[in-house]
């Protein structure tokens, strides 16, 4: 399971990746490169488009868009034109926030976590996006007690929810109703060492994607490597990456055993900008258990921006 680097210019941020299973291609953000991007492992086509604030999470709509979770609220960019457009803006001051990690869940709602910059207490929510019924799009706040949220994934039974707390070294699981959208008890589900504790600090963990045995992938910031988890928790295998901040991982290919690795290049020192699989690096795995396939956010029942 060697780590390989994808021939993609590295990104500032990398941050959310997705396979799209009808374009046959790979999408990802760069958040401090105000980007998102596209490649195509067939041709080796590499695109991209500029967005209107940091792109915290990206997945693809049902109508040949592609949402993403902004500074402000959610846009639904059209890679046609280039242009995005926004249409939910959130009730928190985009000064200290921004929307970060998320993914859709079955139904095709989109569940987003935010990001408080100051990082000086637990301020970050998560938010629920859905189509609305009514020709527009609604947008609600499912919980809080965060600083930075990431790891957001859903059990292949869609019974669980999991969600990160980079700073706190914590994965939390919920209980969740697929059909109503609603979460039930939340609890810790796996911890690790924290910074302080230099010998048993192996990172922190980042961005999550589940395979289809319920086994949790989680990219470890500062550590690394990915962790392949199992549904109790209990750490199955660990595989290094050639970069110290990995950030996000998804299962992507025409099997979906093909393992996808974004990282942080910004403020990364120089020596691993200067390496051979550089900071900021897309990189990519084969692996032996097939991931789930991105779930798509359902637009269909909303108006069409202009």
């Amino acid at each position: 399971m060697a780590v390989q680097r994808i021939p993609v210019p590295p990104s500032a941020l990398g941050e959310s990746p997705f396979w799209h299973p009808l374009e046959r291609r790979l999408y990802w953000c760069d958040i401090q490169g105000l980007r998102i991007h596209s490649w195509d492992p067939a041709s080796g086509l590499h695109r991209s488009w500029a967005t209107p604030s940091e792109p915290g999470c990206c997945a693809p709509t049902d109508q040949g868009r592609i949402v993403v979770g902004l500074r402000d609220g959610f846009g639904l960019l059209d890679t046609a034109t280039g242009h995005t457009a926004m249409i939910a803006l959130l009730e928190h001051d985009p000064r200290q926030f921004r929307l970060n990690d998320g993914r859709c869940d079955r139904a095709g709602r989109l569940w987003a976590g935010s990001l408080f910059s100051p990082k000086t207490g637990p301020d970050a929510a998560l938010w629920c996006l859905r189509a609305d019924g009514s020709g527009g799009y609604a947008v609600q706040r499912m919980a809080g007690d965060c600083t930075t949220a990431n790891g957001l994934a859903f059990s292949p039974d869609d019974r669980s929810m999991y969600w990160a707390d980079t700073p706190a070294h914590r994965i939390d699981r919920f209980a969740f109703d697929l059909d109503s959208g609603t979460l039930g008890t939340r609890s810790l589900w796996k911890a690790f060492a924290p910074r302080t504790d230099g010998r048993l600090y192996g990172g922190r963990p980042d961005g999550a994607s589940v395979d289809a045995r319920g086994n949790y992938w989680v990219a470890m910031y500062e550590g690394g490597c990915v962790l392949q988890l199992s549904p109790e928790g209990e750490v199955l295998q660990r595989l290094d990456t050639p970069v110290h901040c990995p950030t996000m991982v998804c299962f992507g290919g025409e099997d979906l055993r093909t393992l996808y690795i974004t990282s942080a290049g910004h403020g990364r020192p120089e020596q691993e900008h200067a390496a051979e699989v550089p900071a900021g690096a897309l990189m990519q795995c084969r692996v032996d258990v097939p991931g789930l396939p991105v779930n798509f956010f359902r637009q269909a029942a909303a108006r069409q921006p202009r």
